[in-house]
């Protein structure tokens, strides 16, 4: 995983082959996160929660916090809430 922050978005590669993405925008000290996508041949492999976790540890490393308007980013950390202190509630 790696931040693209020319396109605004962490992506997961495998080589030069995209194989998913998370989107975001930047505001100060937070991160939205707005769109997560990961190819349809690559699906069913864990790639979008690999992904999102990586993204959040790299978030969380840069004391940064997260807007999660993406419903799968948003979904994933109900489900793993030792993440949820990342969030920024006054705009979630």
């Amino acid at each position: 995983m790696q931040d693209a922050p020319e396109a605004a978005r962490y992506e997961i590669r495998d080589g030069d082959r995209l194989l998913g993405l998370a989107a975001y925008d930047r505001r100060g000290d937070r991160v939205v996160f707005t769109h997560t996508e990961i190819d349809p041949d690559a699906g069913g492999s864990g790639l979008g929660g690999k992904l999102v976790r990586a993204a959040l540890d790299d978030v969380r490393s840069r004391g940064e916090r997260v807007v999660p308007r993406c419903s799968f980013v948003r979904g994933w950390i109900e489900r793993h809430p030792e993440y949820g202190d990342l969030v920024d509630r006054t705009d979630a």
